[in-house]
């Protein structure tokens, strides 16, 4: 009669746990935000993966990992993925609102679970995603409606994350946590170049310090440790679909941080995208690996 309570006290907890972790990820986008005007999105995303990689390096010592040349070229790609995707992201950022641009940037991980899936239902979770896709972005010469460049660098950024998905599966399989301080680390290493082309010394500015390592904590070191904690306590599916919510957080966060207002086609829009990823991750074979969030 104990284990039920204790159960459901547990998985209580590990959602309150992905909550967290999912609000983290987002507050810390606001606030990476809030440092464009200085540095620019290239800048900032530097910024944010080198403090990130110390922090990583601090909490998993990452040098213990023994790499052959087969692991350390997928870490290498799950790392460039990564940095990839927090590049296009953030230069999404500067023009597309918070929460529009997660849900543009979700299909990549929709694409992942569809295809692992591949089940006839899943044609009304894609055709779900496109309704939302539709509604977000503008198809006519008088449509109003998400910048288009912006839009694209999303949806560049969902292609980073499904292939983040799919190399971090096969990396992690060999160095387990030790793949996330890996992968930081290399995207660092390639971003770093264009952020210092782009914003100089301004990079060294003091007052950006505090902030930058308030986003890599926000953005990296705070959720990662949360969803792995929840991870092991709770179904894959569950874990999933709880992750699914996360465009919605994402554009409440900007709603209340950066004064972003939606319309009520692009609630829709994300709304849309949502369930397509709920259905997805409930369809999905029980095998499958679960969304990590990593903006």
């Amino acid at each position: 009669m104990n284990d039920r309570p204790r159960s459901f006290a547990s998985t209580l907890f590990s959602v309150g746990l992905l909550l967290i972790a999912m609000a983290s990820i987002q507050s810390g986008a606001s606030l990476a935000k809030s440092m464009f005007p200085v540095i620019g999105a290239q800048g900032t995303t530097t910024l944010r993966l080198i403090f990130a990689s110390v922090i990583m390096l601090l909490l998993l010592r990452p040098w213990r990992a023994k790499l052959t040349a087969k692991s350390l070229r997928t870490v290498i790609v799950y790392g460039m993925a990564l940095g990839g995707m927090n590049f296009l992201f953030y230069m999404s950022l500067r023009t597309v609102p918070l929460g529009i641009a997660v849900a543009l940037e979700f299909t990549g991980p929709l694409a992942v679970a569809i295809y692992a899936s591949r089940r006839a239902i899943d044609f009304l979770w894609i055709a779900l995603a496109a309704l939302g896709l539709l509604l977000l972005i503008p198809t006519g010469a008088t449509t109003t409606g998400i910048d288009l460049v912006g839009a694209g660098y999303a949806l560049g950024a969902g292609v980073c994350w499904a292939l983040y998905i799919l190399f971090g599966q096969k990396a992690g399989a060999d160095h387990g946590v030790q793949t996330a301080a890996l992968g930081v680390m290399i995207a660092a290493l390639f971003v770093a170049p264009i952020g210092i082309v782009h914003a100089g010394a301004a990079l060294l500015t003091p007052s950006l310090i505090p902030v930058a390592i308030g986003v890599a904590i926000l953005s990296t070191a705070l959720p990662y440790t949360l969803e792995m904690v929840a991870l092991t306590r709770i179904p894959t599916r569950t874990f999933g679909t709880l992750m699914s919510i996360e465009p919605a957080i994402g554009a409440l966060s900007g709603l209340l941080f950066l004064q972003e207002y939606l319309s009520l086609s692009q609630w829709m829009a994300i709304l849309c995208i949502i369930l397509a990823s709920v259905g997805a991750t409930m369809t999905m074979g029980s095998t499958a690996k679960p969304v990590i969030a990593a903006d």
